[in-house]
């Protein structure tokens, strides 16, 4: 009988954990300024949440990072600016006749991100990205991303030349 008893008030407990816990989540999740509804979370307050037990940027941020860097016809000021390395923004500037960050002379129609690969051991994450031009042809680089920099910026560029 005892163990009856101690397997029931075990089970009770259980229950009322679980409770509290839908409760509490429930609670928290109607206490704020408005309904989910109303304000969906943006991607860039959503990429906040590291899913790399490292805190590494995952194969997805970076795929997210280089798909918004370069968007359909290359890099604006702001990007070329804020989410480019030191390094890079350097060899840039020392590169003339081509625009280095999309390994061209000129604008392409536009642009595609590939897979994304990331080595953890090097520290690094890297996708070709591929231009479209008119007359149909195409060309391709690599575009490499640290995994540990905060904020994400693109790192260094490959075009194969």
């Amino acid at each position: 009988m005892l163990r009856t008893t101690s397997r029931r008030t075990a089970a009770a407990a259980a229950a009322a954990a679980g409770a509290a816990a839908l409760g509490l989540t429930l609670t928290l999740a109607a206490s704020g300024p408005a309904s989910a509804a109303a304000h969906p979370q943006s991607a860039p307050a959503a990429a906040g949440v590291r899913s790399d037990p490292n805190g590494r940027h995952t194969a997805a941020e970076i795929h997210r990072f280089l798909t918004s860097f370069y968007g359909q016809h290359g890099p604006d000021a702001g990007a070329r600016e804020h989410q480019v390395s030191d390094h890079l923004k350097d060899r840039a500037a020392h590169t003339e006749g081509y625009d280095l960050l999309l390994c061209a002379q000129n604008t392409p129609r536009r642009i595609t991100v590939g897979k994304v690969t990331t080595a953890q051991s090097a520290g690094v994450g890297w996708a070709t990205v591929t231009t479209f031009w008119d007359g149909g042809t195409r060309g391709s680089f690599t575009a490499y991303v640290g995994l540990e920099s905060r904020p994400i910026v693109l790192q260094d560029v490959d075009c194969g030349w």
